[in-house]
C-alpha cells in the first residue's frame, strides 16, 4: 500500500515536468508551490508564441487554479492559417493541460476576432475554485502581418 501511495506521488510530481518548460521560480523556503512558466506554440498558427505562468504545488492533491498568458507574434502568420482555424464564437482549445488528480485542467482556448483582425488566447481551468473561475487573456494582432487586410474605405459624406 506504501509503494502504490508513494508511486502515485511520483508520477504527479513528474506529471508537472514538460519540455516547454522555460521558467521555474520558488515562492519560498517554507512553500512548496512554484510559479512555473511555459512556452507553447499554437499548431495552426506558428507565428504565435504563448507563455502561461501558474502555481504548481509539488506533494498536493490539488493545484491552484491562478495562471497568465501572454502571447505574441514571433513568426511570419499568414492570410493562409487564419483560414484553417476555427471562427466560431466558441474559438478551439489549442493546448490543455490537467492541473490536480481531481479533474482540474487549464487550458488555452484561441478566439479569432475578424473585426479587429486580433487573434485573443484565453487561459482558464475547468474546475470551479472559491467560488470563481480564474482566467487570464492576451492578444495578437494581426496588423503588421501578411494575413492583415486593410479595411474597406468607407466614402465621406
Amino acid at each position: 500500500m506504501k509503494k502504490a501511495i508513494l508511486t502515485g506521488f511520483l508520477a504527479l510530481s513528474l506529471a508537472g515536468c514538460s519540455d516547454n518548460e522555460v521558467g521555474d521560480v520558488s515562492l519560498g523556503f517554507f512553500t512548496t508551490k512554484d510559479i512555473k512558466v511555459a512556452s507553447l506554440r499554437d499548431d495552426k498558427i506558428p507565428g504565435v508564441t504563448c507563455h502561461v505562468a501558474s502555481i504548481e504545488a509539488d506533494l498536493s492533491f490539488s493545484d491552484p487554479s491562478d495562471s497568465s498568458i501572454s502571447c505574441r507574434q514571433t513568426g511570419n502568420i499568414t492570410q493562409e492559417m487564419i483560414a484553417s482555424i476555427d471562427k466560431g464564437d466558441a474559438g478551439e482549445v489549442v493546448f490543455k493541460q490537467s492541473k490536480s488528480i481531481f479533474f482540474k485542467t487549464m487550458k488555452v482556448r484561441r478566439i479569432y476576432d475578424p473585426k479587429n483582425q486580433t487573434l485573443l488566447y484565453v487561459s482558464y481551468t475547468t474546475k470551479e475554485t472559491q467560488g470563481s473561475f480564474k482566467h487570464s487573456l492576451s492578444t495578437v494582432p494581426l496588423w503588421g502581418t501578411s494575413a492583415y487586410i486593410e479595411p474597406n474605405q468607407l466614402p465621406s459624406s
